[in-house]
């Protein structure tokens, strides 16, 4: 529509703006300078700073390092943080004790049986030396005559250290165990076993093959043979045991002892009981080299 045709209608002309100057290059206003690129949005107030009226929101990152830094801690909550440390501090020495100490919770059942069954029989070995030396106490205080009861003591005592070491013959109840082996299971290690367990089951006097064994017996293999003391024995093994019957026989057959080992291996093993077992095979005494008696 024509300026004359806007005036005729009442509508008032449309004016037109005048074209943007163009300011020569060098003569810009003071503080801007021409780039050729539109000036910089303002930048926006930083994040909680003083004059925003909290307008601006926190990042969860934020949030959290106010949280934890600087911290505030209060003296209950110290309390109970170093009482967690020693707390926590024991039970970890406390379970690496238990762990350390405790060689017997991978033990086997037959294991175990063995060893309460050895552990029960010497305490009433204990006892019964208790009583015994309880009863030669009262004796020398009761007795008129305290120096003759004295050398019977004596006597008594060298007689039953002789059957100890070996220089006494012995007779008294027992067992009789005969092991009979065509495959080698009987070695010498296997005869050790088997003197061992008859020591704590309460033997007192013991021979094999006619080989007294002492507290300094030992045992080796030598060509497929087995030596005691430097004695080579032959097959069968016959151990000749003084002790209490009721106690020797069941420590040889308890599961995973000596016979069942030796029975799983082929071997044959007799066990029997006897009222009178004698044990005459005698050993020489031997003076020490070093060792003396504390009194001399």
């Amino acid at each position: 529509m024509s300026d004359e045709n806007r005036h005729e209608s009442g509508i008032p002309p449309k004016r037109e703006l005048p074209p943007e100057r163009a300011v020569p290059r060098g003569q810009e206003p003071p503080g801007q300078e021409s780039t050729g690129q539109e000036p910089p949005a303002a930048e926006a107030p930083a994040a909680g700073g003083k004059g925003d009226g909290g307008g601006a929101k926190l990042t969860g990152r934020q949030r959290l390092a106010q949280a934890v830094w600087p911290p505030r801690v209060t003296r209950a909550q110290l309390i109970v943080a170093l009482l967690l440390f020693v707390l926590g501090l024991g039970l970890a020495i406390q379970v690496r004790s238990t762990s350390e100490n405790s060689a017997l919770r991978g033990a086997r059942r037959e294991d175990l049986v063995r060893i309460l069954d050895e552990l029960d029989n010497r305490t009433k070995r204990l006892e019964e030396e208790k009583r015994k030396l309880d009863g030669q106490r009262t004796e020398l205080e009761t007795s008129s005559d305290q120096a003759e009861e004295a050398r019977k003591q004596t006597r008594e005592k060298e007689a039953q250290l002789g059957v100890l070491a070996g220089t006494v013959a012995a007779q008294g109840p027992g067992i009789h165990m005969k092991i009979s082996d065509r495959t080698g299971a009987a070695d010498a290690d296997t005869l050790l076993d088997a003197v061992q367990e008859l020591r704590a089951a309460g033997a007192e006097a013991m021979e094999i093959n006619g080989v007294r064994v002492v507290a300094s017996t030992h045992f080796t293999d030598s060509s497929g043979k087995v030596s005691v003391d430097g004695h080579r024995i032959e097959q069968p093994y016959r151990f000749e045991v003084i002790g209490k019957p009721a106690d020797l026989e069941p420590a040889l057959n308890i599961p995973g002892g000596v016979v069942q080992t030796l029975k799983n291996k082929q071997a044959t093993v007799e066990v029997s009981r006897s009222g009178k077992i004698t044990v005459d095979a005698l050993r020489q005494v031997k003076r020490p080299d070093y060792a003396r008696s504390s009194s001399q």
